[in-house]
């Protein structure tokens, strides 16, 4: 007998869905993605009209052959040395992007913090708590979602530290 497929709320990413079933207030921002676009997270700044500083990427990281997700705001980049530093490690690199899809269950450019095919450690930037909210990918590209730090801090059991740098 076939098994029936899981049922996502309709237009749901596996992020909006655990942001739902965490009963945690959000608010999704769509908008139209141009693949021309240098910046992925820049173009969802521009689009939604929000300050750079308030729209974080999420990077996947290797700290010491681990993988590790980092949140920091498009307007800077992130300080892989801070970042091994937050977690404990010795030395991070950019994972391989190939890897980076294939671990989270997402593309490049829509990796989310959130849903995650398998979870992994994850930093969000210090600078995120000056901000009553933030906004990080939905899941794919063109779609953002908007929520307090703290509640990203909860649902990804993420360690906040300066990993950013402008």
């Amino acid at each position: 007998m076939a098994k029936k497929p899981k049922k996502q709320q309709s237009g749901g990413t596996p992020a909006t869905v655990a942001l739902t079933t965490a009963g945690v207030t959000y608010t999704v921002h769509s908008y139209d993605h141009d693949p021309s676009h240098p910046s992925y997270g820049e173009e969802a700044a521009e689009a939604m009209r929000v300050s750079p500083e308030r729209v974080f990427k999420t990077l996947v990281a290797d700290v010491d052959g681990a993988l590790t997700v980092a949140v920091v705001p498009v307007a800077g980049q992130l300080d892989l040395k801070a970042l091994a530093s937050a977690v404990g490690g010795k030395r991070a690199t950019m994972a391989d992007p190939a890897l980076a899809e294939r671990t989270t269950g997402y593309v490049r450019g829509g990796i989310s913090p959130l849903g995650q095919r398998r979870k992994l450690p994850t930093v969000l930037d210090a600078s995120a708590a000056a901000h009553p909210t933030i906004c990080i990918s939905a899941g794919r590209r063109g779609l953002e979602v908007e929520l307090s730090p703290e509640d990203l801090t909860k649902l990804t059991e993420a360690v906040v530290a300066p990993i950013g740098r402008a």
